[in-house]
């Protein structure tokens, strides 16, 4: 069970934006995610639980963010419930999406559980929900994966197979670049694995 820290920044002007505490593997029904989110200070941000089944689909997402609150499941595409911070007016959405995404590392690992990428495949286009902080409100994306190149590199624990993964933001054009080892992100933009208590667990299709 991979055990660990992320820090977290700012992808265009590296402002640091605290770190993400966190343990995930896989389970009976497919893969779950959960981490603390700290600001710089340390003090408490919010939490990410993310369950997926066997197929990458989100089975239950719970996502805190301050006082704001969002918890969802791949229902006819995906759907949700935002809780504001009174708690007195929940809103519901749905949208015909394939899964959720947000600025934790978990939805790098979950979009590419879902899509089940090699090497040898052109690029894929998804939809997703995303959640921007701090009010969680919710956002339509469509991006485009593909699996550039995935690498065997040797370990004290045996060998360690490296994905690339090239990420494209389709309403603009940008790209970047992910490096995921199993259900464990090395980096990727605005995200740093510093810590890491045991090897990533072997969720690959």
């Amino acid at each position: 069970m991979p055990r660990g820290r992320y820090s977290l920044h700012d992808p265009h002007d590296h402002t640091p934006l605290g770190e993400e505490h966190f343990q995930c593997a896989p389970g009976p029904s497919g893969w779950r995610y959960v981490s603390q989110v700290t600001t710089p200070a340390g003090d408490h941000r919010g939490s990410v639980d993310l369950t997926l089944d066997q197929l990458g689909r989100p089975l239950r997402l719970e996502l805190h963010a301050g006082s704001w609150q969002v918890r969802g499941a791949a229902l006819d595409g995906v759907t949700w419930v935002r809780t504001d911070p009174t708690g007195l007016h929940a809103t519901e959405g749905n949208v015909r999406a394939h899964a959720f995404t947000g600025t934790s590392p978990a939805f790098l690992v979950a979009t590419a559980l879902l899509l089940r990428l090699t090497p040898s495949a052109s690029a894929t286009r998804v939809r997703l929900v995303t959640f921007t902080e701090p009010v969680l409100a919710p956002r339509t994306v469509d991006q485009s994966w593909a699996l550039v190149k995935r690498e065997a590199h040797a370990t004290d624990n045996g060998p360690l197979t490296v994905d690339e993964y090239q990420v494209t933001a389709l309403d603009t054009g940008e790209r970047h670049t992910v490096h995921l080892a199993g259900d464990v992100v090395l980096a990727a933009p605005g995200i740093e694995l510093e810590h890491l208590e045991s090897p990533p667990s072997a969720v690959a299709p």
